[in-house]
This record gives C-alpha cells, sequence and structure tokens, in this order.
C-alpha cells in the first residue's frame, strides 16, 4: 500500500465503526465505549474518539451525559430531511457528471437499471435499493466538485441506516422508478440542458419521498379511522 492510500488511524477507526453502524451491528442507542473499540482495533482510543467526533459530525453518533457517545437513534423527520437534502445534492452532482460521462459509463446505468426491472417481478426491496444506489454511483462518479460526491454518499449512507429500503414502504414506486432513470440516461446520453438533468433527478428522489409521505399519511389516516369507529360503537 503506497503512503497516499494509507489511512490514519482515526480514519480507520472512522470507516470501522461506520461500517457496523450501515450493516446494524451497532443499532440505533448502542453504546460505544471507547476503550473496547480501541481494545478491537488494537489502537489508542486516541484516533477512536476523533473518529467518534466525525461521526456525531455527520449526525451518526450523539453524546449523552454521563453516558458517552451512542449510535444515534432516528425518527421519520430525520429521514425525510436526509431524502429532501439527497434530491438536492445528487440533482447537482448529476448535471456536473453529465458531460463527463462516457458512453460506457451510460452503458452500465443502463445494464444496472436492466437488472433491477428484471427483480420487480420477484421483488425484493433490499437488492433493488442495492442496484438503485448503484445506478445513481455511475452517473455520479465523475462529479468534478469532490466534496459535493462526498455529500452525497454521505446521506446516502444516512439513508440506509435510517431506513433499509424505502421500496420496503412503497414497492409499488418500483416500477416508476426505473422509467425515470431510463429517463436521466436519455437525457444525458442526448446532451440535454444540464439544467433540465439536475430538475429531472432532484424530481427522481422527490418523487420517491412523495410516495413515501403519501403511504405514510395513509396510514395515519387508517389508524385514526380504526380509532373513531372503535369510539362509535
Amino acid at each position: 500500500m503506497t503512503e497516499g492510500k494509507t489511512l490514519s488511524k482515526s480514519q480507520q477507526a472512522y470507516h470501522w465503526i461506520k461500517g457496523r453502524i450501515a450493516s446494524q451491528t451497532f443499532t440505533p442507542g448502542y453504546r460505544l465505549v471507547l476503550g473496547s473499540i480501541a481494545g478491537e482495533l488494537d489502537m489508542s482510543v486516541v484516533p477512536v474518539r476523533e473518529a467518534i467526533r466525525q461521526l456525531e459530525a455527520e449526525g451518526l453518533v450523539q453524546f449523552e451525559h454521563n453516558i458517552g457517545a451512542r449510535v444515534a437513534m432516528v425518527d421519520d423527520s430525520q429521514y425525510r430531511n436526509s431524502m429532501e437534502a439527497l434530491s438536492i445534492l445528487e440533482g447537482s452532482a448529476t448535471a456536473l457528471s453529465a458531460p463527463r460521462l462516457t458512453v460506457d459509463d451510460l452503458k452500465a446505468a443502463r445494464a444496472i437499471n436492466a437488472k433491477m426491472i428484471e427483480t420487480l417481478d420477484h421483488f425484493n426491496p433490499s437488492a433493488f435499493t442495492q442496484l438503485n444506489q448503484e445506478f445513481h454511483a455511475v452517473l455520479i462518479a465523475p462529479c468534478p466538485n469532490p466534496r459535493l460526491h462526498e455529500l452525497v454518499t454521505v446521506e446516502m449512507q444516512r439513508l440506509n441506516r435510517l431506513r433499509d429500503s424505502t421500496f420496503s414502504f412503497v414497492p409499488g414506486r418500483a416500477h416508476e422508478s426505473v422509467k425515470e432513470h431510463e429517463q436521466i440516461v436519455s437525457l444525458i446520453e442526448n446532451g440535454a440542458p444540464v439544467v433540465e438533468i439536475e430538475r429531472a433527478a432532484r424530481l427522481h428522489h422527490a418523487s420517491t419521498l412523495d410516495a413515501y409521505l403519501s403511504k405514510e399519511h395513509g396510514a395515519d389516516s387508517d389508524m385514526r379511522g380504526d380509532a373513531a369507529a372503535t369510539h362509535v360503537h
């Protein structure tokens, strides 16, 4: 491994902890004991503390008085906020990447979308979500703004922690999603104005959020209706 690729100890700890949060090994509320993590990684607590501070800044970890660091708890408002942020960030990243995407890149994106279509008959929300992330990763890979690319990645990982798969809640949305993927690729392929590409990419995520919120509000209405019926009787 070259020097340029060597991770500092704090970054090693950061990726190790973050990976366990993403995989749900460390679930919301899980207490992060610095000494135990440092022992597991064979390092001092100093880089572990730095890693946890970085994860706190990303909203993945929170500190509680007299308790210490815990994996952050989640609620629906956090999910909505992340989805809204992702629609804006990824819309911009896709637009900036569009002129730099090659023919092979677009072929790769279409191939992934084709796999997503194949899953629709025997739908697996988690597998569909994984392919969905791979599709969007291809489209933003050449983004010339590394910070923007990083922010998209962070929000995507945050969504993974907040919800295993949005499509578990709104499976019908998957059919529309793959159609919108094809539309975005076609816009890029045909050299559409970047503002049009950005709008399509942003609307794509916003539509998924709208579908989720409609489902959520429908469930709330059903619960209120059931409660009202119970009181009538």
